[in-house]
C-alpha cells in the first residue's frame, strides 16, 4: 500500500500531463501500480494484517481459568498444553498482561458528588511561595481557600501563617463573606485540626460548636474526595497568581477582593450557573444574633472552705454543697462559667476589679450561711479510739453489804 505523499504525487504528476511511462520512472513505481494508482480517486486506509496466535483457540479457557482462580502463566500453560496448545510460556504471560491490564480499575477512579444546598463546604491551604526579605532570611506565603459545594462559591485570604488562630480568623471572614455558616466543613487530615487518628484538635472542636458546623476529614493520601477546593486552588494559582505582582501581603489581599467578586459573577463551567446566584439558593445557616467566637480558658479548680473558686487573682461563688469539690472554670467572651462535670453549677459575668475581689451571688451567699448554722453538710461523728483492746476476763461484782462491812 502507497503512502499518502507517494499517491498524490502519481496524482500530481498525471495532471502536470506526464505519460504513464514517464511517472513510472520519476516515481520509481511500477506501469502496473501507477495505472493502478490513477483509477482510484482517493487513497485506501491501510489494512492491518490478520495475525494468527497458537494459542488463539484457548483464549477463552484461559480468560475463565484466569478470572476465576488467578492461576499463573506456567499452571495454566500446563494446563492448555494437555489440550493441544505447542507454544511457549511466553506466549501466555503475555495474554495475561493484557488480560490483567483491560480488567484493571484506575487508582484515580473517581465518583463525583453534588452536595444539596448549605449541606458541605470544602476548606484547603496551599503554598504560595517563599520570598526572600531584606535581611537574607525567607518567609511563606500561603492560601487560605473555601469553596461551597453546592453554589461554588469562593473564599480566598492570604496570610504568612497557618497556624491554628489564623485558619479560625479566615473561617470567621469566610463566613462573613458567604452570611452564613454549612453543616459540614471537609477538610484534609491536617495538624490544626487533627491531632491523632480518631482525635480532634479541642479548640478548633469548640470553634465548630459554637458556629454549628460539623468537621468531616477525608482519608490520608486522597485529595480527590475533595476536589472542588483542589480544582479552586489551581483555579487561583492560574488565574490570579501567575505572572502577576504585587508589593506585598497587604496589596496582595487587597486585589483578591476584586478578583473574587469577578470569580464568583462568572459562569461555572459544571453547574452551568453563576456562584453568587446560586449562592441564594443555599440556605446557610445565618450568623445574625451569634456573637464572634474567642477562644475560652479552661482551668481544674477545688472549692474552698467559703464556697469560692480562684480565677486569675478574683474569687467567684459556687453552691456551698460544692465545697472542697474539684470544678471546672471557663472564661470566655467576658462570662465566667464553673461546671461540676456536665453540670454548670455557676454562671458570673468577668470582673474587671483588682486582685483579691469576691464575686458572690445571693442566693449562695444565703444557702452557705444557712448550712453552716445546721452544722455543716455532714452529721458529727463519733470519735474513734486510738487504739483497739480486747477485754477477755469478767469483770468480778461484788454485792454493796461488803464495802459497807469494810467501813466499819
Amino acid at each position: 500500500m502507497l503512502e499518502l505523499d507517494h499517491f498524490m504525487n502519481i496524482h500530481l504528476l498525471r495532471k502536470e500531463g506526464h505519460s504513464i511511462r514517464r511517472i513510472a520512472r520519476l516515481s520509481g513505481h511500477s506501469r502496473n501500480t501507477v495505472r493502478k494508482v490513477l483509477k482510484e480517486r482517493a487513497p485506501r486506509p491501510p489494512q492491518k494484517r490478520a495475525y494468527h496466535s497458537q494459542l488463539d483457540e484457548f483464549k477463552a479457557y484461559l480468560r475463565q481459568r484466569y478470572l476465576e482462580h488467578q492461576l499463573s502463566a506456567v499452571r495454566l500453560t500446563e494446563e492448555i498444553r494437555a489440550m493441544g496448545f505447542k507454544g511457549s510460556v511466553v506466549i501466555v504471560r503475555r495474554f495475561l498482561h493484557q488480560l490483567r491490564q483491560s480488567n484493571q480499575i484506575s487508582k484515580k477512579l473517581t465518583v463525583r458528588f453534588e452536595s444539596p444546598p448549605g449541606k458541605q463546604a470544602q476548606c484547603d491551604w496551599t503554598e504560595v511561595g517563599r520570598y526572600p526579605l531584606a535581611d537574607g532570611r525567607r518567609f511563606y506565603v500561603y492560601a487560605f481557600v473555601m469553596v461551597l459545594s453546592y453554589s461554588r462559591m469562593r473564599y480566598v485570604e492570604f496570610s504568612t501563617s497557618m497556624r491554628q488562630e489564623v485558619l479560625i480568623g479566615c473561617h470567621q471572614r469566610a463566613f462573613e463573606y458567604f452570611g452564613g455558616v454549612p453543616e459540614t466543613i471537609l477538610y484534609d487530615n491536617m495538624k490544626q485540626i487533627r491531632i491523632g487518628p480518631g482525635r480532634l484538635h479541642p479548640l478548633f472542636v469548640d470553634f465548630a460548636t459554637h458556629y454549628g458546623f460539623v468537621i468531616k476529614s477525608h482519608r490520608p493520601w486522597y485529595p480527590r474526595t475533595k476536589g472542588k477546593v483542589e480544582r479552586s486552588i489551581g483555579y487561583v494559582k492560574d488565574n490570579f497568581l501567575r505572572g502577576r505582582q504585587f508589593e506585598g501581603l497587604e496589596d496582595l489581599n487587597a486585589q483578591r477582593w476584586a478578583w473574587i467578586q469577578a470569580a464568583n459573577s462568572k459562569v461555572h463551567a459544571t453547574t452551568g450557573r453563576i456562584p453568587s446566584d446560586l449562592l441564594l439558593e443555599e440556605g446557610l445557616q445565618p450568623l445574625a444574633g451569634l456573637r464572634p467566637w474567642t477562644a475560652a480558658q479552661r482551668c481544674i479548680r477545688r472549692v474552698n472552705a467559703e464556697a469560692l473558686v480562684q480565677l486569675q487573682g478574683t474569687q467567684y461563688s459556687v453552691p456551698a454543697r460544692y465545697c472542697r469539690h474539684r470544678v471546672e472554670v471557663e472564661a470566655r467572651a467576658g462570662t465566667i462559667t464553673i461546671r461540676s462535670g456536665d453540670l454548670i453549677i455557676a454562671s458570673h459575668p468577668e470582673t474587671l476589679e483588682p486582685r483579691g475581689a469576691r464575686v458572690e451571688l445571693a442566693e449562695h451567699v444565703k444557702e452557705r450561711w444557712e448550712l453552716s448554722q445546721a452544722g455543716g453538710l455532714s452529721k458529727v461523728m463519733p470519735a474513734k479510739p486510738l487504739c483497739k483492746i480486747g477485754f477477755e476476763t469478767t469483770v468480778q461484782e461484788r454485792p454493796l453489804s461488803v464495802y459497807e462491812q469494810e467501813a466499819a
